[in-house]
């Protein structure tokens, strides 16, 4: 291919911004200067240093908490994002922007400033607390429309309409109503509504897990992945396509955002696909199921993860070990299926001047530490908390790390750091007192950045990078609070149960209907919604419906958790494909369309696990697990080599249907259903050996490159 795309160059920083802001609602922000612009990044600043300090070190009462985080992020979503998404080019702020930044000042502040008042009330309301908590409501809708978008805003809206008019809804969804009192009551002054569980878990968790993922970009770690993913897969048949899937993989741990994944190493590995001979969709198509796929990877996965720790009640290790072998499939068929389209059209490797030298690629592997630590410190039994915290130092510690002259300075001002901190709290205390090691941690971590501070100016990047982790972060916030209206309202008036019920009988109480109702309900809601709110939703109202059918909460929980994912990648609405085609030049439909089919594995894996939960490692033998693995990757070479239409030879429409309808019966749990996959994969295989043997010495055709 010798097209003019073909000689594309990685995107500048500019372009990568543009394009984020453009498909990305979370991203879309004004750039601000002078006063204002120095106003807002010192809030962020003061934002991620009080979650730290009062999430970690001094615990407040958890309303109080909550209302702070969430009043910091309603101030900082107002002056950032625009009423208007034409307005952001001119970065200036209209007189109402700083009205309703005030006004959530004084909505955060109300709970701290009154909160003895509160609860001596015991849940009776003055007249201002209706008006604080009316506004409440209304600045938390107008802010998730701004920073998330409209239709989870719309969502959240009619379901507290559904809240009010309860009486004159339909005879499955009839309820006694609730008057405005109780619902502005429910939303603001309760652990029910806006200051309820996701909110909860956005304050704690995910917050830490953000400042992770922020200083792991800071640190290098991002462009390490690339690097790593050329050297180990640059050379294989269409590298730069399987460096684009291992790459998305690992960037995923540090980004919650598939549509920022795509921008971020799309800009690297589109263009290298292109050059090599791919078509322009089907580049993207590869950034974009890949990208979206490192929110289901452990060991950090998506946020809304970190919401199911809550909703189920088990530790989020148990969550990210469950989700270890679905992902590998994710990623197995995803590279099954470029390699054999790569192999119908005759690409080749990178050459080895465009590939890293792999030794000195590998002597950078300290900057995996990090991810290897948090995977320690979860596995450990360490609270989340605490894990990202250790987390976040291990992160500062080796970026510091990078500058070899000075890796005989640091550990020395860490661990004289650390020790005198340690000696002082033992003097002061008469002995170790509760919290000493982490103490320590963190005045060794802090000794060693002001003396990085003085030898390389490298205390900046700690800066920006609490920085960039609190501005992350206000999407989520927002997102969390409108999805608490929402759970707050099912709670009142149990409309969960009966949309399960209704859900169910719907679908006969036949468990692959309403898995499949499931599915469809879950991406539509994710074609507008971010994920943490899609999840907060089906959890709410579609889990149940599984669950009552005799599933384990895990499996159906991790259920919509994917759907609610891949609904980035599922056309109409496919965000992180339209993202990918912005880098690659491809039409964006056909690039949502060359993504789901990529991404093939993902609406089969969750049934799967539904119906077989011994692939999420649950009562699980060893020799049961090695045959449900064999079978599983059997079936996704078979479906792959039917959707791409080509094996060691090219495969006919015949062999193509035959091939999806025996990987199809090899990932379907059975004996039976094994047994007439195995038959249909042995047939096949047998069949394209023995065609293959007529072209020995016929070499392949090798695409040219540009």
């Amino acid at each position: 291919m010798s097209d003019k795309n073909n000689q594309d160059h990685t995107l500048s920083q500019e372009d990568q911004d543009a394009l984020v802001k453009k498909y990305d609602v979370e991203s879309s922000v004004r750039d601000l200067s002078g006063f204002v612009g120095k106003f807002v990044f010192f809030t962020l600043l003061a934002f991620s240093l009080y979650q730290v300090y009062f999430t970690v070190i001094y615990q407040i009462p958890a309303q109080m908490h909550r209302s702070i985080h969430l009043g910091f992020a309603l101030m900082l979503i107002f002056l950032l994002f625009p009423a208007r998404k034409k307005n952001l080019e001119r970065g200036k702020l209209g007189w109402y922007d700083y009205l309703l930044a005030i006004l959530s000042v004084g909505v955060g502040a109300y709970w701290p400033l009154n909160y003895d008042q509160i609860i001596a009330r015991a849940g009776e309301m003055t007249q201002i607390d209706f008006y604080v908590g009316g506004l409440a409501i209304l600045l938390v809708l107008e802010a998730t429309r701004r920073a998330v978008g409209l239709p989870i805003t719309i969502i959240a809206s009619l379901f507290l309409a559904y809240a009010y008019w309860g009486r004159q809804m339909p005879d499955f969804l009839i309820h006694r109503g609730l008057d405005v009192d109780t619902i502005v009551q429910t939303m603001f002054f309760t652990t029910e509504g806006i200051f309820g569980t996701p909110l909860a878990v956005s304050s704690t968790f995910i917050f830490l897990f953000l400042l992770f993922g922020a200083f792991l970009v800071k640190t290098g770690v991002g462009q390490y992945f690339n690097d790593l993913a050329v050297a180990l897969a640059g050379k294989r048949t269409g590298g730069p396509a399987k460096v684009a899937i291992f790459s998305s993989a690992l960037q995923g741990t540090i980004s919650g955002s598939s549509v920022a994944n795509v921008v971020t190493s799309g800009s690297f590995t589109i263009p290298m696909m292109k050059r090599l001979g791919y078509r322009k969709e089907f580049s993207g198509a590869v950034e974009a199921a890949a990208s979206t796929g490192g929110q289901l990877m452990p060991p950090i996965m998506g946020a809304a993860a970190f919401l199911m720790i809550e909703f189920i009640g088990i530790d989020y290790w148990s969550i990210a070990k469950a989700a270890a072998i679905p992902a590998i499939l994710y990623f197995t068929g995803i590279w099954i299926m470029t390699h054999f389209e790569a192999k119908r059209i005759g690409l080749r490797g990178l050459d080895d001047e465009e590939v890293p030298d792999k030794k000195e690629v590998l002597k950078k592997l300290y900057l995996l530490l990090p991810i290897v630590a948090i995977v320690f410190f979860l596995a450990s039994g360490l609270s989340i908390i605490l894990s990202a915290l250790y987390g976040i130092f291990t992160t500062i510690l080796v970026g510091l790390l990078r500058e070899e002259k000075f890796r005989k300075i640091y550990p020395i001002a860490f661990a004289v750091g650390g020790i005198a901190y340690i000696i002082y709290k033992a003097i002061v205390n008469g002995g170790l007192a509760d919290g000493w090691f982490v103490g320590g941690l963190i005045a060794g971590t802090i000794a060693t950045i002001v003396v990085s501070y003085f030898f390389d100016g490298n205390f900046a990047d700690t800066i920006d990078a609490l920085v960039q982790g609190a501005r992350t972060a206000l999407g989520v916030v927002a997102a969390t609070a409108a999805a608490g209206m929402i759970v707050g309202v099912v709670t009142k008036t149990g409309l969960g149960l009966k949309l399960a019920n209704s859900l169910v009988s719907l679908a006969n109480e036949q468990i692959l209907l309403t898995l499949f109702f499931t599915m469809v309900a879950a991406i539509i809601l994710g074609m507008g919604s971010p994920t943490t709110a899609n999840y907060v939703i089906t959890s709410t109202i579609a889990a149940p419906a599984i669950i009552a059918l005799g599933v384990m909460e895990l499996p159906a929980h991790l259920f919509v958790f994917y759907f609610g994912i891949i609904a980035d990648i599922t056309p109409p609405v496919a965000l992180a494909a339209f993202a990918a085609s912005g880098v690659s030049g491809g039409e964006p439909i056909r690039t949502g369309v060359n993504a789901a089919k990529l991404a093939i594995a993902a609406f089969i894996i969750p049934y799967m696990f539904v119906l077989q939960p011994e692939l999420l490692m649950i009562d699980a033998t060893f020799w049961g697990l090695i045959w449900i693995l064999f079978t599983a990757i059997a079936g996704m070479i078979a479906i792959g080599a039917g959707m791409i239409g080509y094996w060691f030879r090219k495969v006919y429409w015949v062999e193509r249907i035959l091939a999806v309808g025996g990987g199809l019966a090899l990932i379907y749990p059975g004996g039976y259903s094994d047994t007439i996959g195995l038959v249909v994969f042995g047939g096949i295989l047998g069949a394209q050996f023995l065609i293959k043997r007529e072209l020995i010495g016929k070499p392949m055709p090798q695409r040219s490159r540009a």
